[in-house]
């Protein structure tokens, strides 16, 4: 492998997660999969051990990220001894953080979430914390204000979920369409929908966890979630309007997915998604069925709102261009491992 930037030797990043696409397609998996090709694109070798078993049993590569599945080789922790900076998320902290700090590696933690949980197990033994929000890193602010100086995150970096536009940038399709049907991204609001609006045709996607309320109704097409690689072709290109009715969202990533194509994403005012829909969002209290229902319908049959609605998504999707996010954070880590 080639020297990186600056004629450096090239790094071993070692990141231990629970899962990883193309099978598990959740939003804080494709964050970090954008994380790690970002290093790859540096010039470092990066592999994921996977920590739950999937159908996966040998080892494969996605964008240059080397996967090791659990049923192909159960050495992660000597992986973790050989490795520069260890990398993890969610519910591999503890124990890859317990790994890093046996054999003196330093540890990035990627935050998805403000549950004080996500903040705990960082305290103490986390190198770099990454923060996927300013609201985030405000709300660890005041977590961590409550611990000695010693016990907070040795670093911190920002990096909104990296979309890059013209990875999902298509023409709008004629669905209303909902990624991720659990209960709290708001399954049961999509079917009260589509029962109350039987001529306009939805389109759902199942989601990666949670329970899935899936709608039997027939103008409700429901698909499989798939490779982000797959998102443009096979829901976008098919969507017209998005739904994000959802109760929490750290970010909302599917939401910035949307925007890339200008289509209109209505979703509950979270922090989250207010902060990364900004201007874009149309905003509509989840327990509101028939506020939803008002503007889905506004939205149809009114070009020129649609249009005023898809000129603001396109703005503010070139706001959110991930270049220099993800140059911090590649820089963070590099630096990381000449401590």
């Amino acid at each position: 492998m080639p020297g990186v930037e600056g004629g450096r030797a090239p790094m071993r990043i070692v990141a231990r997660l629970h899962g990883y696409p193309p099978r598990h397609n959740a939003g804080a998996e494709w964050m970090v999969h954008s994380q790690l090709r970002a290093l790859v694109e540096r010039g470092h070798d990066v592999s994921v051990w996977l920590s739950r078993y999937t159908d996966d049993r040998a080892d494969y590569e996605l964008d240059g990220v080397q996967v090791i599945p659990l049923q192909s080789r159960l050495d992660a922790g000597s992986a973790i001894r050989k490795a520069d900076v260890v990398v993890s998320h969610l519910e591999n902290v503890p124990a890859a953080g317990a790994l890093a700090r046996g054999y003196g590696k330093p540890l990035a933690v990627v935050c998805h979430n403000t549950h004080r949980q996500s903040f705990r197990e960082m305290a103490g033994g986390c190198d770099l914390a990454v923060y996927n929000s300013n609201w985030m890193k405000r709300e660890a602010e005041l977590f961590f204000a409550e611990y000695p100086k010693g016990i907070r995150p040795g670093s911190e970096v920002i990096v909104r979920p990296p979309v890059f536009a013209e990875e999902y940038r298509t023409k709008p399709g004629s669905k209303v369409t909902l990624i991720n049907l659990n209960e709290e991204k708001g399954g049961r609001l999509f079917g009260e929908l589509a029962r109350r609006m039987p001529d306009v045709e939805f389109l759902a996607v199942t989601g990666a966890y949670g329970e899935q309320i899936v709608p039997d109704l027939p103008n409700v097409e429901v698909i499989s979630h798939m490779c982000g690689h797959d998102m443009r072709e096979k829901v976008y290109s098919r969507t017209k309007v998005l739904l994000m009715p959802s109760s929490y969202e750290s970010w909302g990533r599917a939401g910035v997915e949307a925007l890339a194509s200008g289509l209109p994403v209505v979703a509950h005012p979270t922090p989250g998604l207010c902060e990364s829909l900004g201007e874009a969002g149309v905003f509509v209290d989840l327990h509101d069925a028939e506020g939803y229902e008002s503007v889905i319908r506004k939205l149809l049959s009114d070009p020129a709102e649609y249009r005023l609605v898809s000129k603001r998504a396109k703005a503010r999707s070139a706001e959110l261009d991930p270049t220099a996010d993800l140059s911090a954070w590649v820089d963070a880590v590099e630096s990381l491992a000449r401590r």
